[in-house]
């Protein structure tokens, strides 16, 4: 999967199916004729984490006015899941990747370095899927903040909102 996505340029999102915070298991193919943001994070309730989710939250009705999903992914648990959005008063959907496959699929589980110490651990970054299927926008090595306009910004200019 590329890295930098350059205008104009689109290729297949990986499918994949991941058990929802809602209960319910969230099929990627079975979106299609939606466009879907995906935001990978690397834990629950950690500071970044913490303000990415809330701008998404915070977000989600002018993303829903457009027609845009938005998910918001790590290998947390769904009782994790629970926790942080109860926690947050959350209301973006949470999906659970504890087997790293679609970390994997979308090659966000990367080697990482803190503290002199090299471990394993979610890149945060996001994708936005148009309604064919197709990354159209990623965004790697994300910055918490004013990522959650940018990819508003993206998401309106791509469903014409």
């Amino acid at each position: 999967m590329p890295t930098d996505i350059p205008a104009n340029t689109r290729f297949p999102a990986p499918d994949v199916t991941l058990p929802c915070d809602d209960g319910s298991d969230v099929a990627l193919s079975a979106l299609r004729g939606t466009p879907v943001v995906l935001f990978f994070y690397p834990r629950d309730n950690t500071p970044g984490c913490t303000i990415e989710a809330k701008g998404f939250s915070a977000r989600l009705p002018d993303f829903e006015a457009l027609g845009v999903k938005v998910f918001g992914v790590s290998k947390d648990s769904l009782a994790s899941h629970a926790k942080f959005t109860a926690k947050q008063e959350l209301t973006v959907p949470l999906l659970s990747d504890e087997s790293s496959n679609a970390c994997e699929a979308f090659e966000v589980w990367k080697e990482k370095k803190m503290y002199g110490k090299t471990f394993m651990g979610i890149e945060r970054a996001t994708f936005l899927i148009d309604a064919e299927g197709q990354v159209v926008r990623a965004w790697r090595k994300v910055k918490v903040p004013g990522h959650v306009d940018d990819v508003y910004a993206a998401a309106k200019e791509l469903t014409g909102g």
